[in-house]
């Protein structure tokens, strides 16, 4: 059934008016995302504003984001994590793991891997498929821990239990390249299709560079040139360099 959204901004219009948080939110969420509307980030704001000002976590973490990313805001990661906090502290994975990125990267604070991977585990224990996937990338690369590709599978896994793309394509990954478990190009390509089929720009190249270089799969330069494309056209820049060097 198609989404009316004209309709639903109609009902929660309706409850913003009268104070709802969830509504006001639900208003900015339509408008940070252009749902049957032109997107407009300062709209958002100005809608998730009087809901996050009520304590509405999804609100607060929706503010975070916005000066997270700088989108209708300059980025000020100082601020997004001022508005992370309190919604993070109500127990909302969502937060606790942006939380964690900020740490993970340094972002308006000290890099500490450690407090990284703590924020994540919050996350990650109330089934945050993101944060499982951050939690597995810190083992993958060894960042704040010892280098542990079993233990990157496991979180890994987790998350691609529950469809997580970007787990899937960290699956192939050790498939692929042989770590923590035995080679196997034909179990990376089917992890990798996994993550593709949804539309992960990143899995979608590294099914072309199977396909490029006869991987688990017979060497087809077309099919390769598709999935590159397909990756291309999700902001892959690696696979705009391939296309680039191997003209058709």
């Amino acid at each position: 059934m198609a989404q009316d959204y004209a309709e639903a901004l109609r009902w929660f219009r309706a409850a913003a008016d009268q104070g709802k948080a969830s509504a006001q939110n639900n208003i900015g969420f339509l408008h940070a995302n252009g749902l049957g509307m032109q997107r407009d980030y300062a709209e958002a704001m100005r809608w998730f504003r009087p809901a996050a000002d009520q304590g509405y976590g999804a609100a607060q973490d929706n503010i975070g984001l916005l000066y997270e990313n700088g989108l209708g805001v300059d980025r000020d990661y100082a601020e997004a994590m001022r508005w992370f906090r309190p919604a993070a502290e109500q127990g909302l994975a969502a937060a606790q793991n942006h939380i964690g990125a900020l740490y993970q990267n340094g972002w308006g604070v000290a890099q500490d891997y450690a407090d990284a991977m703590s924020w994540y585990r919050k996350a990650a224990d109330q089934r945050s498929a993101a944060a499982q996937v951050s939690i597995g990338n810190l083992y993958y690369f060894g960042r704040g821990v010892a280098r542990d590709y079993a233990e990157a599978m496991r979180w890994y896994r987790r998350a691609a239990n529950q469809g997580n793309a970007d787990a899937q394509n960290g699956i192939a990954l050790l498939h692929r390249g042989g770590r923590g478990v035995a080679l196997d190009y034909v179990e990376a390509m089917r992890w990798y299709r996994m993550a593709a089929d949804q539309g992960n720009a990143r899995a979608q190249r590294n099914v072309g560079l199977l396909y490029a270089n006869g991987l688990g799969v017979q060497r087809d330069l077309k099919e390769a040139r598709e999935w590159m494309q397909k990756a291309a056209a999700g902001g892959d820049g690696a696979a705009k360099k391939w296309l680039t060097e191997h003209p058709g």
